[in-house]
């Protein structure tokens, strides 16, 4: 007998028999499946604030994640979590990043998502509570967007007095194409009340953090005024292709023009809030003064020639990249040695949220090393300071980067194997093997030879050497 209708299940029918007309079920899923959302919001909302920890979410294997970075050519600060940075030269000439040589900034261990599984759950202040799978957003209409990422501790290792957390020199930043669906699509559908003033934002990533108790999520969140006029995505994709697991998959947030930590990874949840938040990544951590860390500052980078790299003297040409989160790049200055600040010239595509590359012809003839600089500026006026604007947590350090390398003496000695034109070749002393006929003939005199003067052996001294070079003989094939 089925309990919710009390109607005795007919003989021979299945053990999934309804008890009621399917066109009853039918008409009624909207109603339980919005009931369903909000038993399971309500339910993480007071597990969140007793503390509680949250449902065991399978993890990727750490071990296989950092020999992977390391495969790629990234330069792991540590495996578990992983957090490793791309070398400077990886990101010449680079419109887009690799997906496996894109810098990766985890807090807690990577989480290993079952798509099939997979929901996003939207609630709060919303209307019309969503929970959405990743085929439903996929067919939803999307927008593909060039944006760069950069983790707003980059460059902290460059500070003095040097300040806790990953010590990152400048490859913590990089730039993919990202497909998926606008967020503020997603919002309207989840219609929000008038109340609302942010947007929380929770990845599946969790663990311990210093000064919280219980298991906190990595949860950031957005002024609700914002997503609109920023392009805000929830993407599935990076350069066409699914997101990677360490990149976020199944679905992450990508905020253009703000540092990486308003990107959420690994997304499940979105709240619509009417009241600020105060989550352990909004205010424990990345800000300054007080103040959450937000567009990212203007920056530039050279990536060739490498830092100590030995060049030859004459024309060299100075290249990299540069990027703004307040506005578009719209200049480069580069500086060599005492030289004034010269403008270098930008090339390639330009994108309204990711990095521009530049290039600088220079000649170099003097021996010795130079020291080799540059800063950008974007349209809202912003540049690159001297020395890195210090702060105790060590984010936005955005100073002029600069590079040491050494020019060669053009007068340095040519390599072992090669000759000037009119270079002589020194011919020395061969000792000469006596044939064994000349041996036997020779001992009959030796006893004349005995007694002759010593003046008559002085004859056989050293032949001149010769006045010019050899005749070539036969090079190699």
């Amino acid at each position: 007998m089925n309990p919710a209708s009390q109607t005795p299940r007919p003989a021979g029918s299945p053990a999934y028999y309804l008890g009621r007309p399917a066109r009853w079920w039918i008409a009624a899923m909207p109603q339980r499946s919005t009931a369903a959302r909000q038993r399971r919001a309500g339910a993480a909302t007071a597990q969140r604030e007793a503390g509680l920890p949250a449902p065991c979410v399978p993890l990727a294997d750490p071990g296989e994640a950092c020999q992977q970075a390391i495969g790629a050519g990234l330069v792991v600060h540590q495996a578990d979590p992983l957090n490793a940075e791309t070398p400077l030269p990886l990101l010449a000439g680079a419109a887009t990043m690799a997906r496996d040589r894109f810098y990766v900034r985890n807090h807690f261990g990577i989480p290993d998502l079952d798509p099939t599984s997979w929901r996003l759950e939207v609630g709060g202040l919303a209307g019309w509570p969503l929970s959405l799978s990743l085929a439903e957003l996929r067919a939803m209409p999307s927008r593909t967007a060039v944006v760069t990422l950069e983790c707003a501790g980059n460059g902290r290792s460059g500070l003095e007095p040097p300040v806790p957390g990953e010590q990152w020199g400048l490859g913590a930043v990089g730039t993919a194409a990202w497909t998926g669906v606008l967020l503020t699509d997603v919002l309207d559908l989840a219609a929000p009340q008038p109340g609302a003033l942010q947007v929380v934002f929770r990845g599946a990533d969790s663990g311990r953090a210093e000064g919280r108790g219980g298991l906190v999520h990595f949860e950031r969140s957005l002024p609700m005024r914002y997503p609109g006029s920023a392009g805000a995505l929830l993407a599935y994709s990076m350069n066409g292709q699914p997101l990677p697991k360490r990149h976020g998959y199944p679905l992450r947030l990508i905020v253009p023009g703000w540092y990486g930590v308003a990107s959420v990874k690994w997304l499940t949840a979105i709240e619509v809030t009417g009241r600020p938040f105060d989550g352990h990544f909004q205010v424990d951590r990345y800000h300054i003064d007080g103040q959450p860390v937000t567009l990212q500052a203007v920056r530039s980078v050279i990536t060739e020639p490498w830092p100590g790299e030995s060049l030859e003297p004459g024309d060299v040409v100075v290249r990299g990249l540069a990027w703004s989160g307040a506005a578009p790049i719209i200049g480069v200055e580069v500086s060599i040695g005492d030289w004034a600040w010269r403008p270098a010239t930008l090339t390639g595509e330009q994108h309204p949220h990711g990095w521009q590359s530049w290039q600088l012809r220079a000649r170099l003839e003097e021996p010795g090393r130079v020291v080799v600089r540059a800063r950008a500026i974007d349209a809202a006026g912003r540049t690159q300071p001297g020395l890195p604007v210090w702060n105790p947590l060590g984010y936005a350090a955005n100073s002029v980067h600069q590079v040491m390398v050494s020019v060669r003496s053009s007068a340095a000695k040519p390599r072992t194997g090669t000759r000037t034109h009119n270079e002589q070749v020194p011919v020395g002393r061969r000792r000469h093997r006596t044939p064994r006929s000349l041996k036997q003939a020779g001992s009959a005199r030796g006893s004349q030879e005995k007694r002759a003067p010593a003046a008559s052996r002085t004859r056989h001294t050293s032949r001149p050497r010769p006045s010019g070079p050899p005749s070539a003989g036969p090079g190699p094939n």
